[in-house]
């Protein structure tokens, strides 16, 4: 299991003590493959952008239009996090749901 995510982000954080197992992959040292983002894009479409975030509040009306991964692959952090890859099923966030989805108490 792989969790993409930044190693300052609270709930990243969360996911990985709730995840022990799980190899941490830091997006903004060490990105996120190519083939996981257009495939996390097809299952979450444009949920997989943080549009509350800080990077992008600073973009450009027309830097926001630019193709999500585009944006994903100049700015790390716009990704929605933690990205979770179980063995080829993804999961976005950590909200109930995910935790349920892995077996993780909340």
């Amino acid at each position: 299991m792989h969790l993409y995510g930044l190693k300052t982000c609270d709930t990243c954080r969360k996911a990985l003590k709730s995840l022990p197992d799980a190899e941490f992959v830091d997006v903004r040292a060490q990105g996120v493959p190519q083939v996981l983002l257009e495939q996390a894009l097809q299952q979450f479409g444009d949920k997989l952008l943080n549009t509350r975030s800080t990077t992008w509040r600073g973009l450009s009306e027309e830097e926001r239009a630019g193709a999500p991964l585009d944006l994903i692959s100049a700015h790390p952090t716009l990704m929605k996090r933690p990205l979770i890859d179980a063995s080829g099923e993804l999961f976005l966030g950590w909200d109930k749901k995910t935790q349920a989805a892995l077996g993780v108490a909340g």
